[in-house]
């Protein structure tokens, strides 16, 4: 019915079903690496997840908002980002499963460990929209940096080759590339 307020489901978790693993339980995995080395992976890998899904859903904003001269042009790279920073959030999201963890997957709980500025809700400039995904992509260019090193110093070689080969290399491609628009 029109100007209706619907109530959202008050249960509680749990009471149509069982959690069956604590958020920051860790699970033993079968991975030849002890709890030691993978309790940590898992909290920055999730932290590299959060930066990627929160970007994943920037670039969808800007996809939908692109607007001007080069609409065409970018409403077509920031979909191909999208779906690519989509990619790279299922590989790192699987690789916090893969470890023994749960993978950060809520928008609610994404926006409580990013460290990514929250976009305004309105339509920015297209310059602004370039800035503010490059600087997104600093943000999480850092974090897989410093989870890459880490994940090398624990000899996780799985968790360090996934943020090099995939999130480093893809995420400096596409920095590139918006950055080739406002030179």
């Amino acid at each position: 019915m029109p100007g209706m307020v619907h109530k959202r489901n008050s249960q509680k978790p749990g009471h149509n079903g069982h959690v069956a693993q604590a958020n920051r339980a860790v699970r033993k995995s079968f991975l030849d690496l002890p709890a030691s080395k993978t309790s940590p992976a898992i909290e920055g890998l999730n932290q590299v997840l959060a930066e990627t899904l929160n970007l994943r859903d920037l670039y969808k904003k800007h996809h939908w908002q692109a607007s001007g001269p080069t609409f065409y042009m970018l409403h077509l790279l920031f979909d191909k980002h999208y779906e690519e920073q989509t990619k790279l959030a299922d590989m790192i999201g699987e690789r916090v499963q893969t470890l023994g963890g749960i993978a950060v997957a809520m928008g609610a709980d994404v926006a409580e460990i990013t460290q990514t500025p929250r976009a305004p809700r309105g339509r920015e400039r297209t310059h602004d929209q370039i800035a503010r995904l490059i600087h997104a992509h600093d943000i999480l260019l850092a974090a897989a940096r410093k989870e890459a090193e880490a994940a090398e110093e624990r000899d996780d070689l799985a968790t360090n080759d996934l943020l090099v080969s995939d999130v480093l290399r893809v995420n400096e491609l596409q920095v590139w590339f918006l950055s080739q628009h406002i030179l």
